[in-house]
Parts: structure tokens; C-alpha cells; sequence
């Protein structure tokens, strides 16, 4: 059997970690929906950096735009949503099927905000305006100025993938915005209050986490390659107590739905490590990898699918433990790495500009 459709049977969606606007007008993306391959996409800045800094795919929408002189960010914010609306309108049959549970198409606030709550919340107001599908998620980082324009999001009934996840810490809080938004939204005057309709992921980073780690422990150490996984193993533990809590069960009376772990960075950067590491060993119910090209043609080709997240947990606290007990700060890990993201893509979206800024004065 097709490990793919193993997994999905086990209750995890696979959602793309790429958009190019080759693959919407070629027919593939269409084609891996079809094939069950995927079932949903996910962007960020440097894929968008990526896709248009790389192919000319972009020019023949570009051009016009430069020479009517509109400025870089805004030609970006114009490429960007026409890619992310096609995209939903692929999803669309997947979406209405599942009844909202897959089929979204992420596309993310400016990271030039990543440290603003009120620009965050206006901007994501704004782009699912634009975009205008129910199957959008906005993206929106999880920084301590990220949680408060979640929650106010989702109480205005926004779907919102919560990206830059690395602690467990982090993680509580972004399931507090979480449920806190849908509980404004219930109480709330002027609207109906509903919230069957709002869907939500928490995007937990892994890879990255062993990367910084891996670094700070010896050559021979078994700690080596361990912590990611121990760390999203203890998260679905968290997850898992939440949402069988008292607050969640009466959310759910108002029909709410769960705001799904999304294990994002799961491709593997040490070569050697399995290149299907990352989804091998975190496949459990009502979750979501969203994975590169490679992985996902790695994970078809030579993939196990088994339900592995709840396995050996006395494991996973122990190598936590053991962590500590070298001397290495998991929480001063975690919050290097959040300030790394968040750095990250702001370069890339920086750097994107740039390229628009290039390829425009060249048209103009």
C-alpha cells in the first residue's frame, strides 16, 4: 500500500510545503490532490523568494504591473494572492469534501510584523479579504506579540496557521489564543457567534531544533538526532490533555475544532539521518506534515507508516531530561531559534523585494 494513504488512514493530512505558479497552470498540483499525494499547501516567504527569484514564471504578471508603477511590495502582495486564490480553488473540492478539515492553502502576514500585534491583526484582516476563500489560513508567527493577534484573528473567524513554533511553552500559549479567539467569537456582539467553521494549525518546528542541538552535544552522543522528536512527542502530549480538558469539551459543544499539531521543517539536514526521519517518527491522529518535494517523493518511495507519535514517551522525557542534565538549555534553544525564524524570513522577504525591485526597473 501506498505509505501516503497509510498515513492519511491513520488520521495525518500531508500538506505541500511549496507553491510556484508553474505547478498551478501545469495541472500538477491538480494532479497530486487527485493521486492523494497531498492535501494542502503551505508558503512562506522564502518559498515565494524561491519561486519567483528562480523561474520566470512571474514575469508576464510582473511587467504590466511595473510599468503602471506600482511598487515592489505591493506587485509581491498581487503575485502572491493570485497564486494562493488558484491554489484554493484546486483545494476546493477537497475542502467541501472533508468538510473543512484539509484542503487550505497557507499564505503569511509580512515578517516585517513578526513583533507587532496590531499591524499583524490588520494585515491578516486584509489578505483574507483579498483572497477572499474559506479555505485560506493566514499565517502568523508565534511570538509573544504573535499571540494576541491570534486570538483576536480567530475570534473575527479567520482560519490561522500559527508558524514558528519551537517550545513546548510557546505551544500551551498558542492552544490558549487558540481557544481564548473562539471564546470572544461565541460571546461577541453583532455576529452569530459561530465557530464551526474556524480552523486553525499550530505548526510545531522540528528539524531546526536538532540542527542548534546537535551542535552543542558530542560527536558520539546518543542524544544526537533524539530531541526534535522528543520535543513533538511531549507537544501531542500537551495536545492530547488540552483538548480532553474541561474548557475545550464545552468549545466543543459550540462545534470547535481541534487546532491540529502541524509538524513543519521536517526535512532532514544532517545527511546522515534518514531522509524520512521527521515523518516516520511522527505519525499519530489529527495532525499534519506539510513536507518539501524531496521528502515528500522520499517518504512515497522508501516511507514506513506506522503510528509512532504516542510511542515511547517515557523515551522522550527521558532524553529531555538527559539534555539538561549535559548542561544544554533547551528553553535558550527554543527561543534562539524562534529569533532565527523570525530573522530568517524577514531576509527572505527582504530579498524577494529586492528581486521585484530589479525585475521592475528593468520592465519600467
Amino acid at each position: 500500500m501506498n505509505p501516503i494513504k497509510e498515513l492519511t488512514s491513520f488520521g495525518q493530512s500531508i500538506w505541500y510545503d511549496n507553491i510556484q505558479r508553474k505547478l498551478l497552470e501545469n495541472g500538477e498540483l491538480a494532479a497530486m490532490i487527485e493521486r492523494g499525494d497531498i492535501r494542502g499547501v503551505t508558503s512562506n516567504p522564502s518559498i515565494f523568494q524561491n519561486a519567483i527569484a528562480k523561474s520566470n514564471d512571474y514575469d508576464a504578471a510582473l511587467i504590466p504591473m511595473a510599468k503602471a508603477g506600482e511598487d515592489a511590495e505591493s506587485i509581491f502582495w498581487e503575485l502572491a494572492i493570485k497564486d494562493i486564490q488558484d491554489a484554493c480553488d484546486i483545494f476546493t473540492a477537497l475542502y467541501e469534501e472533508s468538510e473543512g478539515g484539509d484542503g487550505y492553502v497557507s499564505l503569511e502576514v509580512s515578517p516585517y510584523l513578526a513583533n507587532e500585534t496590531k499591524g499583524t491583526v490588520t494585515q491578516a484582516a486584509e489578505l483574507w479579504e483579498r483572497v477572499n476563500r474559506p479555505n485560506l489560513m493566514i499565517k502568523i508567527p508565534a511570538t509573544k506579540a504573535g499571540l494576541p493577534a491570534i486570538r483576536q484573528t480567530i475570534a473575527a473567524g479567520i482560519n490561522v496557521n500559527v508558524t514558528l513554533i519551537f517550545s513546548i511553552e510557546r505551544y500551551r500559549e498558542v492552544m490558549d489564543a487558540y481557544m481564548s479567539g473562539l471564546e470572544d467569537r461565541i460571546l461577541a456582539e453583532n455576529n452569530e457567534g459561530s465557530i464551526e467553521r474556524v480552523h486553525s494549525v499550530a505548526s510545531f518546528f522540528i528539524s531546526r531544533l536538532d540542527s542548534i542541538i546537535d551542535k552543542q552535544l558530542p560527536a558520539n552522543s546518543p542524544l544526537r538526532g533524539k530531541i526534535a522528536i522528543a520535543n513533538a512527542k511531549l507537544a501531542f502530549e500537551a495536545f492530547q490533555e488540552i483538548t480532553s480538558g474541561v474548557r475545550f469539551g464545552k468549545l466543543q459543544l459550540a462545534r470547535a475544532n481541534y487546532q491540529r499539531p502541524l509538524w513543519a521543517s521536517t526535512s532532514t539536514k544532517d545527511p546522515s539521518y534518514p531522509d524520512t526521519l521527521y515523518i516516520d517518527e511522527l505519525i499519530g491522529p489529527a495532525t499534519v506534515n506539510t513536507v518539501p518535494p524531496k521528502t515528500l517523493e522520499a517518504f512515497k518511495d522508501h516511507g514506513t507508516a506506522s503510528v509512532t507519535l504516542t510511542r515511547d514517551l517515557d523515551g522522550a522525557y527521558q532524553a529531555i531530561a538527559d539534555l539538561e542534565a549535559a548542561g544544554i538549555s533547551l528553553d535558550q534553544a527554543t527561543q534562539d531559534l524562534e529569533d532565527q525564524g523570525v530573522k530568517a524570513f524577514a531576509d527572505a522577504f527582504t530579498g524577494l523585494l529586492e528581486t521585484i525591485e530589479e525585475r521592475r526597473r528593468d520592465a519600467a
